[in-house]
């Protein structure tokens, strides 16, 4: 059965084509006031500047040449610039119900216009310590884009770039034998920007314990070499676990020595030349990324023969073109931001799609603790870990706090709030709608699974509460597949939390057991609807969705 929003969406897609205006998303969202019909959309802004045209004017041809069934919509209206409003019949926003549990966990799934193969990288810690909270941020995100993705059809790649080389590396090594040394009470000092977490402590002891006390006689070059090997990868098994364990997988875990090892800088950098783009000034090798939209031409090889940061990267991200994908969306931190301009400006000067780059930036998470701000934990010496927030939240409250706002934005994690087993939490009171349909069925002696659409009156469902939750479960397809094409995990987190208060307002106000024969199944059906669409919004967001509580 096709839904009232994707019977909109094609019919408003097809007027969009008679229009002139070639393919363009179509999102459908519910109006904040009531009196602006069902469901709205902005598609004649959207088309303004490619028809050249106003708003206004081609939101009435819109409304003009739409033909929509009687039986989805009773009304369209234009409004204020250029909005185009809808009104849903009532045997539309019941028929939702009989989709819902017919597509069960897949309802909220559609296909995009262009399936795309995406790789998806993000963290991409270097090997040299435990994640913190902002390596977490950056999993939650860089997972639920790939979750939304893989939900309209794209085929996605969890990729992990592993920095096993540089500068930190070789500090990394040269920090744990010193403290090797200092174990078996030898004087060594940690380098000056080294590492000094209780971690390599612990990795110091570790490494004598296996090898024994005669490891820290090795020549100093071959112990610092050793220890960057092992603490390289006793770290990357630990980064490893602790994803695991927030419910994080990966597909690809790319090493940046493969750059080198593959001469992969070499076949970028004779792309670039063959292209005329790549120039000699003052001995060193430049990009003229100035004719892509950078700032200032960039710097590939210094005038010493060594290749800056921009050069490898240049060269991993052709790499992904050439496995053949689509798109490449890196999930950076903060830092990053001026980074972005350069390697866009790059992939265009490689002759790549201007949609094939996309960067998702994170800003950096402060944790708070009562009333103060956490700064970090005993294990690292320098930040809150991120096992250590999930350790005392759980995965499922670390999680949707990372994903309740835009990457981009400011944000405090409150602990106190997270571990509250009341309706201020926010994934609480989510999860406890969920529960709490769970509990309908246990009191009707009956399963989610046992109840069916088959010969159920959807008209008994009359009150003004239940017309409004029928409207957002409607609009569950719509939310989602907006919140992929804009890659923003945070709409879903959104679109739960008013579902949630929809439901907990309808529970507390209504009864489903013993209401009647004909209104009781109704209503089992209306909760398993709404049970069926929290747990696969929780699902988006790597979340559970528990039935007891």
């Amino acid at each position: 059965m096709i839904g009232a929003t994707e019977r909109l969406r094609d019919a408003l897609s097809r007027v969009a084509g008679e229009l002139g205006a070639g393919d363009v998303a179509i999102e459908l969202e519910r109006p904040r006031d009531k009196d602006h019909g069902d469901l709205s959309s902005n598609i004649a802004m959207k088309l303004a500047k490619r028809l050249g045209e106003k708003p206004r004017d081609i939101a009435d041809k819109i409304a003009g040449l739409l033909k929509v069934q009687d039986s989805v919509v009773t009304r369209v209206e234009v409004a204020g610039p250029g909005f185009i409003n809808f009104w849903l019949a009532g045997e539309t926003l019941s028929a939702v119900l009989a989709r819902i549990l017919a597509d069960g966990a897949r309802y909220g799934h559609g296909k995009a216009e262009r399936i795309q193969k995406v790789n998806v990288e993000f963290v991409s810690a270097n090997p040299t310590g435990p994640l913190h909270v902002g390596h977490g941020r950056g999993a939650a995100l860089g997972d639920g884009i790939a979750r939304l993705l893989e939900s309209q059809g794209h085929q996605v790649t969890r990729e992990f770039y592993v920095n096993d080389g540089g500068v930190q590396i070789d500090k990394f090594g040269e920090s744990l034998w010193a403290r090797i040394q200092q174990a078996v009470g030898r004087t060594a000092e940690v380098p000056p920007g080294g590492y000094h977490g209780q971690y390599v402590l612990d990795l110091a002891r570790d490494i004598l314990k296996r090898e024994g006390e005669q490891f820290a006689d090795l020549p100093v070059q071959e112990g610092r070499t050793r220890c960057r090997e092992i603490g390289v990868r006793a770290q990357q098994e630990e980064q490893h676990r602790d994803l695991a364990d927030f419910g994080v997988r990966f597909d690809v875990f790319f090493n940046e020595s493969r750059v080198y090892q593959e001469q992969m800088i070499e076949k970028a950098l004779e792309r670039l030349t063959a292209k005329g783009l790549a120039f000699e000034k003052d001995g060193a090798l430049w990009l003229k990324t100035t004719d892509f939209g950078d700032d200032k031409d960039r710097v590939l090889r210094k005038s010493d023969g060594t290749f800056t940061y921009f050069t490898p990267d240049i060269a991993y991200h052709l790499n992904k073109a050439s496995r053949g994908f689509d798109r490449a969306i890196d999930v950076w931190g903060a830092d990053h931001h001026g980074y972005v301009g350069r390697m866009t400006a790059a992939m265009r000067a490689l002759g790549l799609a201007d949609d094939f780059f996309h960067a998702e930036l994170t800003q950096l998470v402060k944790v708070e603790k009562d009333g103060a701000e956490v700064k970090f934990s005993k294990r690292s010496g320098e930040f809150v870990t991120l096992r250590d927030l999930f350790e005392q939240t759980g995965v499922d409250a670390a999680r949707y706090f990372f994903l309740m706002r835009k990457g981009d934005a400011q944000f405090v994690f409150d602990i106190d709030l997270a571990t509250k087993q009341s309706d201020e939490n926010p994934v609480y009171y989510v999860q406890y709608a969920h529960t709490r349909m769970a509990g309908i069925f246990r009191s009707a002696v009956t399963t989610a699974e046992a109840v069916t659409a088959d010969g159920v009156d959807l008209g008994a469902l009359k009150e003004t509460d239940e017309l409004e939750l029928l409207k957002h479960l409607a609009e569950f397809p719509g939310a989602i597949a907006g919140a992929a094409e804009a890659l923003e995990p945070h709409r879903v987190v959104a679109y739960l939390q008013g579902l949630a208060t929809l439901v907990n307002g309808w529970y507390h106000r209504h009864r489903v057991i013993g209401v009647g024969a004909e209104l009781e199944r109704a209503r089992l059906l209306l909760a398993r609807a709404i049970q069926i669409v929290l747990a696969n919004g929780l699902n988006l967001l790597g979340v559970s969705a528990p039935e007891r509580m």
